[in-house]
């Protein structure tokens, strides 16, 4: 009786344990923020709880976790002579605390989304201001190394004043690792890099260079369907995502759609996108006048889009938002109100609920996960 108690008792914990996650929450720093902020998140109450926060950091309002979950990376998303900045820090678990190991150049000025590869040992950054972007190794002690390479862009849009010259918007690996796509919010391009992680220069041109977004769209940011087949594309300035078919860094358009009703006529600010890990629904973040998710139905075997629903964010300037693990909530960062709101999501209707429940952070723009 004591033995099958023991093993019920066991299986509890891990239950208990599999519903706990670290929330990490980046910030900018212009205000009242000091950098980045960690919670302790509950996914099936949907509860938060802060744990800590850095003491100061300029600008960390992007970013990636390393997969084995003790080193936290940030943008330092800052305009200087020695251009913007990368920062490494190592997380204990046990307290949830980060500590500061070290910080180089980004490569250029603003860098603004940071991804890294699923072995940890590249970082990757997108310079806004600067149009480029940079690959940095890792050493085995989470250290960032200089970088390797820098990639400057070339080219322009169609909107003065915004697109007079490249803005690469962020780094995006292909399922598989073999590719890197950088959307480019001056250029409406989507480049397509070859990535071959032995090389000290990791990025040679794709096969295919580039996807051609509509003129004066703007391309941000973009995600995967869970099995690869489909990329999405959000375009801040038209306010639109488009859909393309992939393979191997070869694409093929299928559709583009509205994030936004047909009856609204102000302008388009759309920011982030993610897709559901079950791939059955996609959910964009619309800013500027809107301030709602965009939520949308995917066809499994077409990759097509159809509206759902829109939901407010109870708040201004949704930069970020993010799917928890477990798939049963969504957090929206308002960036312009400094207020976390989280959502039900109900995982047979893909539409959203407002728990009730807020996090009061000075202006939060990025957020991501960690299991415990």
């Amino acid at each position: 009786m004591k033995g099958l108690l023991f093993i019920m008792a066991c299986l509890f914990t891990v239950l208990v344990s599999a519903q706990d996650y670290f929330l990490f929450v980046g910030t900018y720093t212009s205000g009242a923020s000091k950098g980045i902020y960690v919670y302790h998140f509950n996914s099936k109450t949907g509860k938060a709880d802060w744990i800590s926060n850095t003491d100061s950091s300029a600008n960390p309002s992007f970013l990636a976790i390393a997969p084995n979950g003790r080193f936290v990376y940030a943008v330092n998303e800052v305009s200087r002579k020695q251009a913007g900045l990368i920062s490494a820090y190592a997380f204990d678990p046990s307290t949830g605390k980060l500590k500061f190991i070290n910080q180089t150049s980004s490569g250029s000025e603003n860098p603004c989304h940071v991804s890294i590869s699923k072995n940890g040992k590249w970082v990757l950054t997108a310079n806004y201001s600067g149009g480029s972007l940079a690959a940095l190794p890792v050493n085995a002690d989470g250290s960032i190394a200089p970088f390797t390479q820098h990639i400057v862009h070339t080219g322009k849009g169609k909107i003065p004043g915004r697109q007079d010259m490249p803005h690469v918007h962020a780094v995006f690996l292909s399922p598989d690792e073999k590719h890197l796509l950088t959307p480019d919010l001056g250029t409406d391009k989507v480049t397509i890099y070859q990535f071959n992680q032995a090389s000290k220069e990791p990025l040679t041109a794709g096969a295919q260079p580039y996807i051609a977004i509509e003129p004066g769209s703007g391309p941000r940011h973009l995600d995967f369907s869970p099995n690869g087949k489909f990329v999405y594309v959000t375009e801040e300035m038209s306010g639109m995502v488009s859909v393309h078919r992939y393979q191997n860094g070869a694409t093929s358009f299928v559709q583009r759609m509205a994030t936004h009703p047909a009856e609204y006529k102000g302008q388009p600010g759309n920011a982030d996108i993610h897709i559901s890990a079950d791939g059955k629904f996609l959910y964009a973040s619309n800013r500027g006048k809107e301030n709602n998710i965009a939520i949308f139905s995917i066809d499994a075997s077409t990759g097509k889009l159809t509206a759902l629903g829109y939901e407010s964010t109870r708040g201004e300037g949704p930069r970020n938002f993010s799917i928890d693990p477990s798939g049963n909530f969504l957090l929206v960062a308002n960036q312009l109100t400094s207020n976390v709101e989280i959502f039900h999501r109900d995982a047979i209707t893909g539409l959203l609920q407002h728990t009730g429940s807020s996090l009061q952070i000075p202006n939060p723009v990025c957020l991501k996960f960690l299991k415990k």
